[in-house]
């Protein structure tokens, strides 16, 4: 057993999850220079629209933008492990007290076929195995609407996801709170749209986290 774990380590060091530089010893997740140097998420506004609070583990540029974006196109799933513990490590800072459901904003089912994945699920699975508290997919996407990213103004992205999720059928939100996980919050216009439809159906609290959120 200690070869093989000796041969795995040689084989598949750990790297940072935004550098992507080898971890040295007692290193996890994190190397030295991405530790003091990531832009850590610092907002101290509290609320958008539908939410009831939101946050992040890092503002989305420099590395942190390459590592993302890894992540959800370049198939770098390996990457949700580690951005899980530090997203749950943020999550249970600022809420001690928990929720009573962890869910995710879904993408379509023609991007999760084209990519082969949803990013935001891996990310979901990995923050509730460190919370201990099982992902339930809560949401469904039902219209395939063109990314937010190519969508600069507040508005145009509000009205792109508007009427874009559903409650999956035969589930009761009713006095919830519940934690909206997503992968990058930018305007809030998605996370607010998702979190509607949950408040819609009887949720009592919608809260959202992300690996990364933009700085303004």
């Amino acid at each position: 057993m200690r070869l093989y774990s000796w041969l795995m380590e040689l084989l598949f060091p750990e790297k940072c999850v935004l550098c992507g530089a080898i971890l040295e010893k007692g290193q996890t997740d994190l190397c030295k220079n991405c530790r003091i140097e990531a832009p850590d998420y610092t907002n101290r506004k509290t609320k958008l629209q539908f939410l009831d609070s939101f946050t992040a583990v890092w503002y989305y540029e420099g590395n942190v933008r390459k590592s993302i974006l890894r992540f959800k196109f370049y198939h770098a799933r390996a990457l949700a492990p580690a951005y899980g513990r530090l997203l749950a490590m943020k999550v249970s800072q600022l809420h001690p007290e928990g929720f009573d459901l962890l869910t995710w904003v879904p993408v379509s089912r023609r991007r999760r076929l084209r990519r082969g994945y949803d990013q935001v699920a891996l990310l979901a699975q990995a923050v509730g195995e460190e919370l201990e508290m099982p992902a339930v997919s809560l949401l469904k996407k039902i219209r395939h609407n063109q990314p937010q990213s190519h969508l600069t103004d507040p508005a145009q992205r509000r009205a792109n996801v508007l009427g874009a999720y559903r409650l999956q059928p035969g589930l009761d939100v009713t006095g919830k709170r519940i934690l909206l996980l997503d992968d990058v919050l930018t305007t809030g216009a998605t996370a607010g749209e998702a979190a509607r439809i949950l408040l819609t159906a009887g949720a009592k609290e919608v809260h959202c986290a992300a690996i990364a959120a933009a700085r303004k």
